[in-house]
C-alpha cells in the first residue's frame, strides 16, 4: 500500500475540558507521547499528537466526509501545521483516490524525498480506514478522560465518520 497510517497509543495527560476537539488534542497529548507514523509511498512522516493532528482535526474531519460523498469528484486540502505542511490535491479515479502533494515542510525535513516518491492512488475506504484509526484513538481517549468540550461539532461528526 502506498498510504498507510500507524496511530500507535500516546500517554494521554489529564484534560477536564476544552474550547473544542483540536485544543482538548493539544491539551491530553505532550510533546513527549508516542506519535502517528504516517507512511507516504513507503516514506514515513512523523504526526505528533499534541501539535500536528490537533492542528489537522479541523480540515481533516470534513475532507473525510467529503471524499465519501457519492458525488465527490476533486478537492484539495491544506495542511498548516509547522512541521507538517502540505497542499494535496485528492481526485476520484473510480473507487481511489489519486493524492499529489506539494510538501512545504514534515519533521525530519523529508519534503524532497517525499516530492520524489510522487502521488499516491489508494482506494478511498482504505484511505479513511487508515485516518479512522488516528481519529478512534483521539475519541476513545477524549471519552475516557470525559472532557468537555464548549464547541463538539467536528468531535461528534468524528463519532459518526467511526460509527458508520
Amino acid at each position: 500500500m502506498s498510504f498507510s497510517i500507524q496511530a500507535g497509543c500516546p500517554a494521554v495527560l489529564n484534560c477536564e475540558s476544552a474550547a473544542d476537539m483540536a485544543d482538548a488534542v493539544g491539551e491530553m497529548y505532550s510533546s513527549e507521547a508516542e506519535d502517528a507514523i504516517l507512511v507516504w509511498n513507503l516514506v514515513p512522516v512523523r504526526l505528533p499528537y499534541g501539535y500536528d493532528l490537533a492542528a489537522l482535526l479541523d480540515d481533516l474531519v470534513p475532507l473525510l466526509e467529503e471524499i465519501q460523498r457519492l458525488e465527490f469528484s476533486e478537492t484539495e486540502v491544506f495542511w498548516g501545521s509547522d512541521t507538517f505542511s502540505a497542499e494535496w490535491r485528492m481526485v476520484r479515479e473510480g473507487d481511489a483516490l489519486r493524492i499529489g502533494a506539494r510538501w512545504h515542510s514534515t519533521l525530519g525535513n523529508y519534503e524532497t524525498l517525499l516530492a520524489e516518491r510522487g502521488d499516491v492512488v489508494v482506494p478511498v475506504k482504505e484511505f479513511v480506514s487508515e485516518w479512522a484509526k488516528v481519529l478512534r484513538r483521539i475519541v476513545t481517549d477524549i471519552e475516557a478522560e470525559s472532557v468537555q468540550l464548549d464547541d463538539d461539532d467536528i468531535f461528534l461528526r468524528a463519532k459518526a465518520l467511526l460509527a458508520a
